[in-house]
């Protein structure tokens, strides 16, 4: 296993870790910008990567702006915004080839690096607002993105269970805000929303690649020294319910299939000791085709078409998502049910814990095989504030016992059970 390690510091607000590795062709530049979730502020900082990447101060025209990354060897460039717990992340990811393999010399390290910085602390502005056009335009993408989560019933049905679970919590808010949130987003309130994404963001920068520490240190203390961002960042503290009551919420639409999705609050999140064993839980629980919802709810009972869980790191949530016929939701609910008692009583053999731990470990080694995974995974240490590396946790996996894993299973209690079903119904 070629390990990867980090070489963190600092340059004024911006912490940098350094990535050095000879596995990739390529070098990936990352800055994440992670802000508390807000309903104020969650519509702009989703439209705002958009923005910035279409065109710069420099290059103001999209065109131009494309053909510059054309030039730079067909250069990458891609933005994201998700959510990490009650954290708002925008990430914007620059791939440029390593001139190790091109005939000419030129440092597109460099390059990539300078790109970054333009994109995000160079934009195009005019009288102290976005360019009108380019505003609008993205707009229009951003809300066909928010449209189309309700043709997709999985995706739908998950953002409906979020907002009533955690209804008096940030974590109901989506990522990307509302329609009409985003409609009413005009070019001067998106510039404030960037002047405010400057003063209370932190600045996480990941260059990974085939490099020379010093040179690269070099480059980035070039670029970024003039930089004006705050160091004064302020995590809000996460919203948990002090009681959890079993709720069921019903909705209706005209749909073929029922999606039957419970949420439970699993009380374990990634800075927590016994978080490693939660993740070999929700494997054993519902994660993998081996699991219990996989074996009893889809193949031995015929009941749905799909069944699964997820267990969200930093809010302590895990989420079961399923498709039914609606007649069998009855039955669909005390089975899912009787798995969750299942781990809770250790109901599972040694040979199906180490499967689990198998399976997490293979997971995690293809995740570092792409520098974006490798970076995805280093960044939970940043929005936990809690020390855990992609080697040490394999070794956690390693490590967890049955016995472990039943202690985590106990703390989960169930909070919502959702079903999307017909309107005939």
């Amino acid at each position: 296993m070629t390990v990867l390690k980090e070489i963190p510091y600092s340059i004024n607000a911006i912490k940098a870790h350094l990535v050095q590795t000879e596995k990739f062709k390529t070098y990936s530049i990352v800055m994440m910008i992670e802000a508390p979730l807000e309903a104020d502020t969650v519509a702009g900082r989703a439209l705002l990567p958009e923005v910035l990447q279409s065109t710069t101060a420099k290059t103001n025209q999209r065109a131009k702006f494309r053909q510059r990354l054309d030039d730079m060897y067909g250069a990458m460039l891609a933005t994201d915004v998700q959510k990490k717990g009650e954290n708002h992340v925008i990430s914007i990811r620059i791939d440029v080839a390593n001139e190790k393999f091109l005939s000419e010399g030129t440092s597109l390290l460099q390059e990539g690096i300078s790109l970054l910085h333009e994109v995000i602390f160079e934009p195009n502005i005019e009288n102290e607002q976005f360019k009108q056009e380019i505003v609008e335009s993205e707009k229009r993408s951003l809300i066909q993105r928010i449209e189309s989560v309700f043709d997709d019933k999985m995706r739908y049905a998950n953002m409906r269970i979020t907002e009533e679970m955690c209804k008096d919590e940030r974590y109901a808010l989506t990522s990307f805000g509302t329609k009409e949130q985003v409609q009413a987003i005009t070019p001067q309130s998106l510039y404030t929303a960037y002047q405010k994404m400057l003063a209370q963001s932190r600045f996480n920068l990941y260059i990974v690649g085939d490099f020379e520490e010093a040179s690269v240190k070099e480059i980035v203390e070039q670029t970024f020294a003039n930089v004006n961002v705050s160091s004064q960042y302020q995590a809000l503290e996460t919203s948990t319910p002090t009681e959890i009551k079993e709720k069921v919420v019903f909705d209706k639409q005209d749909v073929k299939q029922g999606k039957l999705h419970i949420g439970f609050r699993a009380h374990t999140t990634f800075a927590d000791p016994d978080y490693v064993a939660m993740k070999v839980c929700n494997g054993l629980f519902g994660g993998f085709s081996h699991s219990k919802l996989f074996i009893n709810v889809r193949e031995k009972e015929s009941l749905a078409y799909y069944a699964a869980s997820r267990f969200e790191s930093h809010k302590g949530l895990l989420m079961v998502m399923s498709g039914i016929e609606f007649s069998k939701y009855g039955r669909a609910v005390e089975i899912i049910k009787e798995q969750m008692d299942a781990m809770k009583a250790g109901d599972f053999s040694e040979a199906e814990l180490e499967q689990t731990k198998a399976m997490l470990i293979n997971q995690l080694l293809e995740s570092v095989d792409v520098a974006r995974g490798f970076v995805e995974l280093s960044y939970h240490q940043v929005v936990s504030d809690h020390q855990r590396t992609v080697y040490d946790w394999i070794e956690e996996v390693k490590a967890v016992t049955k016995k472990q894993v039943v202690a985590a299973a106990k703390k989960i209690e169930l909070d919502t059970i959702y079903f999307l079903k017909g309107k005939e119904e």
